[in-house]
Order: C-alpha cells, then structure tokens, then sequence
C-alpha cells in the first residue's frame, strides 16, 4: 500500500509530506519506492516505550487470517538495536504480532537510524506548531508522532507546550466521517462543530443528519452542543424531527414578548426545561425592558 493511499484511507487530509519544510528531507519519510527489506521475524521485538499495551485478540486473530490470504501490505518500520542483531519495532508491532500468530518466517520492513527517526519525530513537532497548519493537518501529524514514534498524547502535549486535553480533542479529529472531514477542510463547518459531530460517534446517521443541519441552518458550535445533549437526553432512536423542533428558538409566544419589548426574545429547551433569553444593548436598554416587564406585571 502506498503512502498517498494509506493517507487517504485514514482521511488525513493533505499528502503528508506537504506537512514539512520545504528545506526538509523527505527522503527521511516512508516512500513507495523506499527499500524494503526481508528481516527474520525472530529478529524483530516490540519497543518497551510502546504506549499500547492491550492488543484485542480477536482483532488480531482476524488481522493474521487476512495476512495468511494477502500477506502483510504495508512494512514494518523498524531500527536496529545497539549491540545486538536484533530490530526493534517503531511502527507495526499488531502487524508484528498477527504474522506470527499465522506463521510467518518473515516480515517486510524498513530499517531506519536512530539519528533519522530523531530527525523525523523533531520536524513533526516543529510543524503542530506552525500556525497555517489546518486542524486536520495539526491532527495528522499529532497521528503520526503517536503511531509511528509510540509518544503518548501527554508527551506529545509536553512537547508541544499544550494541554493534553486540546491536543487529545486535535486528534480526535481523524476520526470524523469523511463527509465532516471535507466539510471542516473546506471551511464550511468550524473545529467547534467538528467536535460535537464527534460526540456522536457511534451513531453515523445522526452525524450527518447533524452536519448537514450545520451547512444548511447556518447553526452555531451552541446549536450543534444542543443537538448533541438533547438526542443523547432520550433514546437512541430519538426522532430527529423531533430535536429540531425542541431547538426551536422562537414561538409564537416569543414572536409576542419580542414586539412588547422590542427586543429579540428566544427560548431555549433543554433535556429537563429550558431557559428564555431576552437581549438588551445596554445598561440603560435592560432598564428599559425591566421597567417594561414590571409594568405589564403591575397592571
């Protein structure tokens, strides 16, 4: 499998390498004409700094059926171990583990310097932080720095100067659908929006109920929360016809406070009541519409 394929297949948006300085050597990146070599499955063991430690049996019963009937299509990448004729893993180890589940003698890897993988893992880090980076591409170089160097998100956020909540939400985006990935790289939804699509995970057609929703009603990332908490507040069959209608921010009620005061009253439901907004401009507005409100309440 290809670089540029695997990039698409993760939705990653952008070629990877058009992540990197242009002064940068992206010889040091995996290439579909990089050499691949044969290396003694015995050879090979997994990095004791990789932050899984959990693999699924199940899945990895699955993965070594499928490397039985296709073989492994991707390689290993892997470094030689100091003093020793052995290669530690840095990307790849359920590959790894599944090749030898189904009995494989062999694996194809790329064997890669300690010296060009600090080079690698320092550019990756040096452009999260650049500042024209869209939140997809800060996600797909985050994705790398974790996959292929086994950095926690916590270390990744200390290398970054970051919280490790802002960089865990960054990341979290490669997990979007495809449709919401398109829509956030061509600006059409926000990372605010993105984020509460993902809070629906699990439910693909209430993501795109929900994105669409965005797009079409122009709604705010507040709309989008809304939507969020108030199909999460019923069943998981909760009819989306009916969450609109609860979104609702104006009534015929509203329509009638808003002209008595002359000023934009909404209501807002929420899973368990609501709250009604009345907008003032000013100090002196807020007087206005207290005074109004008192009135009618007096007579």
């Amino acid at each position: 499998m290809s670089a540029a394929k695997s990039s698409r297949n993760t939705g990653l948006g952008r070629a990877f390498d058009t992540l990197l300085p242009s002064d940068f050597d992206k010889s040091l990146l995996l290439d579909p004409n990089e050499k691949v070599q044969k290396v003694a499955i015995d050879l090979l063991e997994a990095n004791k700094n990789q932050p899984r430690r959990n693999f699924d049996k199940e899945s990895l019963k699955e993965l070594s059926q499928s490397i039985k009937q296709h073989g492994i299509l991707q390689p290993l990448i892997v470094t030689r171990v100091k003093g020793k004729d052995n290669y530690m893993i840095i990307a790849g180890e359920r590959r790894w583990r599944a090749a030898k589940e189904a009995g494989l003698t062999s694996l194809p890897a790329i064997v890669r310097s300690a010296k060009t993988l600090e080079q690698l893992e320092i550019a990756l880090v040096e452009n999260v932080q650049r500042v024209d980076l869209s939140p997809l591409e800060q996600a797909s170089s985050i994705n790398k720095l974790h996959q292929q160097f086994n950095l926690t998100i916590n270390i990744i956020a200390k290398r970054l100067g970051k919280a490790t909540s802002t960089i865990n939400n960054t990341a979290r985006l490669i997990q979007l659908p495809e449709s919401a990935q398109t829509a956030l790289r061509e600006n059409k939804i926000t990372e605010g929006h993105a984020r509460s699509i993902l809070a629906l995970k699990g439910h693909i057609s209430k993501q795109q109920e929900l994105l669409e929703s965005i797009i079409r009603n122009h709604w705010s990332v507040r709309q989008a929360e809304r939507f969020v908490t108030l199909f999460k507040s019923g069943e998981p069959n909760t009819d989306t016809k009916d969450i609109k209608k609860r979104m609702r921010t104006e009534t015929p009620q509203t329509k009638k406070l808003s002209s008595q005061l002359s000023t934009p009253v909404k209501i807002r439901l929420t899973a368990h009541g609501g709250k009604l907004e009345i907008d003032f401009k000013s100090p002196e507005d807020l007087g206005r519409i207290l005074k109004n409100l008192l009135g009618s309440k007096s007579k």
